[in-house]
């Protein structure tokens, strides 16, 4: 179903302008492949939606656009796992936890293939697409299917470097990304990544910050104006979900009276509810408040104004931190 790659067509220098976090993606992926790598990509009819275009332009006979087949991509990078390859396949997170997880559990997980699987646009980000397409359920799902690492990228830079990483990695891995349009929080080739180990960029004996994926950038912003104003405020970046670096959750907590999680997802399952796992079976005395989408069916709006109704952006989250301190 592959067809020739229109370099001046719209969507193409839309991706471009618009969205430039996406590129990193397929620039990691084509690294790998000009470094010897077994790696193939495919997608479900949005590979201009998620940056794979530059992948198959430059590797045409490794790509594969299997339409708006999901389920059946899932199935077939399983297949292609099986043979010695390393495939990379994408859509939106919606669509690949909810719809593709018998596929996910059944024919990636539970075979143990090192399938990775790019759920795209997560979260709210999708915004006027509406409720059907926004994830805000994926975390939950994804860290409860055995085998299955659960990464969730800050931006590009870790996104690329998080890939590499992965071809080391021996089980499947679920990446959760946003649309491209995140700010960077780190540099490029600059991050040093490892699976199952967090960043940690500040302590803090009030209140610690865990963030993941998009929550990173605004919880480091409001994190740097608490600082300023004299609190005395830590920041997690939880990058890997499964397996959670559970020794950074318990050391924050033995130093901070509160844990704060920010997602940009259901507050039930995810980043979350992990958290509350670590903290319950320690015994930790640290107060844990999650901070997220609170048990609902998100709104239709641009994704700005989401964040902000959901106090995800960084004067959400600095009023929810001063809200528990006061």
């Amino acid at each position: 179903m592959n067809g020739p790659i229109d370099t001046n067509s719209w969507q193409y220098r839309q991706i471009n302008a618009r969205a430039p976090g996406l590129s990193y993606l397929a620039n990691a992926l084509i690294d790998l492949v000009e470094d010897g790598y077994p790696v193939v990509a495919g997608t479900a009819d949005l590979q201009y939606s998620n940056g794979l275009v530059r992948f198959a332009q430059r590797f045409p006979e490794r790509f594969t656009q299997f339409g708006i087949s999901e389920q059946n991509m899932v199935s077939a990078a399983a297949g292609m796992a099986s043979t010695g390859a390393m495939p990379f396949v994408a859509t939106f997170a919606s669509f690949l936890a909810l719809l593709c997880c018998e596929q996910i559990r059944t024919d990636v997980a539970y075979s143990a293939l090192p399938v990775r699987l790019i759920g795209h646009h997560a979260g709210i980000s999708l915004g006027f697409y509406g409720t059907s397409h926004h994830a805000t359920e994926d975390l939950a799902i994804m860290r409860s299917i055995a085998d299955l690492t659960v990464v969730a990228p800050a931006d590009g830079p870790q996104l690329a470097a998080a890939v590499k990483a992965s071809v080391n990695h021996a089980q499947p891995i679920y990446f959760r990304i946003g649309r491209g349009q995140e700010p960077l929080v780190y540099e490029d080739d600059g991050v040093e990544f490892q699976f199952g180990k967090a960043i940690v960029h500040g302590e803090g004996s009030e209140l610690t910050i865990i963030a993941c994926g998009s929550m990173v950038h605004p919880s480091r912003e409001a994190y740097r104006a608490l600082r300023a104003a004299g609190k005395s405020v830590g920041l997690i970046d939880m990058h890997t979900v499964k397996p959670m670096d559970t020794k950074a959750v318990l050391s924050a907590a033995a130093h901070s009276r509160f844990i704060l999680t920010i997602e940009e997802h259901n507050i039930l399952g995810g980043l979350g509810g992990a958290v509350a796992e670590i903290l319950a079976e320690a015994g930790s005395p640290a107060r844990l408040i999650r901070h997220g989408i609170r048990d609902e069916y998100s709104l239709i709006a641009p994704p700005t104004h989401l964040y902000k109704h959901y106090r995800l952006d960084a004067a959400g989250i600095e009023a929810t931190v001063l809200e528990a301190l006061g």
